[in-house]
């Protein structure tokens, strides 16, 4: 989980970065560093909002009995995975625009007033706020482990992406960003398909489903005969691919018809949208 969670924030968090050093660098370079402090109060209030967000699910939860609790888990890491999932591709398709899309509402906003900047930065970073806490808390509720890892995989994983935002802000890194989203997109897939089976099992502990004791795997056995290797290599096994111990077969059917048909739409290459250049009519032959 400790992995899973250090991309998770990594991966989130720098396109959070990204976004508030777009905002900071246009205003500053257009000369209105008084507009600063309305953005850096949305920013505040998203990502307090965000840390709520958490808060309130897990409180939400803790009071709950067994069978709901699980009920609502599964649903909520299903529902997680569907916003991540889209995030990745909509990332993909559209970060080369961010930057203009991003100072085009700033310059909006600078002529409406500090309520209107602090809206702006606000929704910019709220949104990564709110998937990154509900990704986060899947993650953390179906860890078996507790949650110490999971939250410090994911304050590395943030401190790290806040580190890198503010290297790039300066100017003093230079990243590809094309290529580290994809890798990192190829791979929060890869977790979030652990996620999306893990949410099925957690409705087969709730009845929904039926099924679970018809196991497929059982990784834990495997590992088993390599001693005390083997439970470091389980740790790492079941914290990249957020697979359990025993490994249902709807789990397993589930986290297949996931991460094949995802992976594939992710990885293949955008298809060629140039126009066929069209040929000139040739003048009407006159007798």
């Amino acid at each position: 989980m400790l992995l899973g969670n250090f991309l998770i924030g990594l991966r989130e968090g720098l396109e959070a970065a990204l976004v508030v050093s777009i905002l900071i660098a246009y205003l500053v370079k257009t000369g209105n560093r008084r507009a600063l402090v309305p953005v850096w109060t949305g920013i505040g209030v998203a990502v307090a909002l965000a840390f709520a967000f958490g808060i309130a699910l897990s409180a939400a939860s803790s009071e709950m009995q067994f069978k709901t609790q699980e009920l609502f888990g599964g649903i909520l890491s299903i529902i997680a995975v569907g916003l991540v999932t889209w995030m990745v591709f909509w990332m993909r398709k559209t970060a080369r625009f961010m930057k203009a899309e991003l100072e085009g509402k700033l310059e909006g906003a600078l002529s409406v007033g500090p309520l209107a900047l602090a809206a702006v930065a606000f929704l910019a970073v709220g949104r990564e706020g709110l998937e990154t806490a509900l990704f986060l808390w899947t993650n953390m509720s179906n860890s078996s482990g507790g949650s110490t890892e999971p939250i410090i995989g994911a304050l590395l994983g943030l401190a790290v992406a806040v580190a890198l935002g503010y290297l790039l802000y300066r100017g003093g890194l230079k990243i590809n960003l094309k290529r580290f989203f994809t890798w990192t997109g190829a791979a929060l897939i890869v977790v979030a398909a652990g996620v999306f089976g893990y949410g099925f099992h957690d409705l087969q502990e709730a009845e929904v489903f039926p099924g679970l004791n018809a196991v497929a795997l059982e990784p834990h056995e495997f590992f088993a005969k390599f001693g005390g290797a083997g439970d470091w290599m389980q740790t790492v096994f079941q914290g990249v691919l957020n697979v359990t111990p025993q490994i249902t077969w709807l789990q397993l059917i589930m986290w297949a018809a996931y991460l094949v048909p995802v992976m594939f739409l992710f990885l293949r290459p955008p298809s060629s949208s140039t126009p066929t250049p069209v040929k000139a009519a040739e003048p009407a032959a006159t007798s």
